[in-house]
């Protein structure tokens, strides 16, 4: 049996932890705080997904180096932002040999590292057993066994293939590629064009001005993308136009969420304040504006959305600064 450890505890962890569990592996997470641990131990993260009755064979400790211990697989879904001090913490004892999937969606502060290449650079693992899992996988949904699929992207497609083989059932298809750079762009991205999308709804405007943001969001993270190498197919699947549908529209979308009340007048830090759980897109924003900006890549909503998360500027002011810009062709 394929010994799994999920490295968090969150909402996506604890419902990735049950996908594993119920393709048949033995799973072991890492809990911060011993009350997540034994909730878990008990059936019920009942902090995150309280309605998903978890599998036998998943447990919890609060000990990195027993969840770790003799793992065959290593998934990390830690927040973005603190995975180097994580890493620095309890890396050391990931199993040489075992692919490091990372269900991670944002872009590091001050170094614009992708999560994978901070895996890589603070983990010293080797780019050939970095995985990354993306697509439109919003974890309440998981959580209640509904259809969905995701991909499961490393340069090594023996690694991929085996990590997908280790996460399918009924219920979650998971297709391979190894285009890790264009599944990590899209993933940090839509949280952004998230944001973006919810300011909109928060503020009253309806189905037209959200399709145009996600559609121009589309043209900002392909072109990101495509400075970075990504392949351009990438942005037109799962991992791309999929997960951006996902994130900006459903209300179980954490991004979204926070949108929405920025929108609804709201200052960043009473929004995070009620959402009172990590949203990556905030974290994000700032530096995925910033590795545009080294790669010469135009990227106006996520210069908005910066404005609106780092400068202070009302979400209101979004709007007409975008439709005010220099007319061009839509292919550009």
């Amino acid at each position: 049996m394929t010994h799994v450890a999920v490295m968090g505890s969150g909402n996506w962890g604890t419902a990735f932890a049950a996908i594993l569990a119920d393709a048949g592996c033995r799973v072991t997470m890492w809990a911060r705080r011993a009350e997540t641990a034994a909730a878990i131990n008990a059936g019920h993260n009942a902090g995150y997904l309280p309605e998903l009755d978890l599998p036998e064979a998943v447990r919890a400790t609060t000990a990195p180096e027993e969840a770790l211990e003799s793992a065959d697989i290593v998934v990390l879904v830690v927040p973005s932002q603190t995975l180097r001090d994580n890493l620095s913490q309890w890396g050391a004892h990931i199993p040489s040999g075992a692919p490091v999937v990372s269900l991670m969606k944002g872009v590091e502060l001050g170094t614009t590292m992708r999560m994978s290449e901070v895996i890589a650079e603070a983990g010293r693992i080797e780019h050939d057993r970095v995985v990354v899992l993306s697509g439109p996988n919003l974890a309440p949904e998981i959580a209640r066994k509904q259809p969905a699929a995701g991909v499961v992207a490393c340069r090594d497609m023996a690694t991929a293939e085996r990590v997908a083989t280790a996460c399918a059932t009924p219920y979650f298809r998971p297709y391979t590629d190894t285009d890790v750079v264009g599944a990590e762009v899209c993933g940090a991205t839509k949280n952004v064009v998230a944001l973006a999308s919810g300011m909109a709804e928060g503020m009253g405007f309806g189905d037209n001005t959200k399709a145009t943001i996600i559609t121009r969001g589309l043209a900002e993270t392909t072109r990101l993308g495509l400075a970075l190498g990504a392949d351009p197919q990438t942005f037109m699947g799962l991992a791309g136009v999929g997960d951006l549908i996902a994130t900006c529209m459903s209300p179980l979308s954490r991004n979204h969420s926070f949108g929405v009340r920025l929108g609804r007048g709201m200052t960043v830090e009473q929004a995070a304040a009620e959402m009172r759980q990590t949203t990556e897109g905030v974290k994000s924003c700032e530096s995925i504006l910033t590795l545009a900006q080294q790669h010469d890549v135009d990227m106006p909503i996520c210069e908005q959305v910066v404005a609106v998360i780092r400068d202070g500027h009302s979400a209101s002011e979004v709007g007409p600064r975008l439709m005010s810009r220099d007319l061009k062709a839509e292919k550009r």
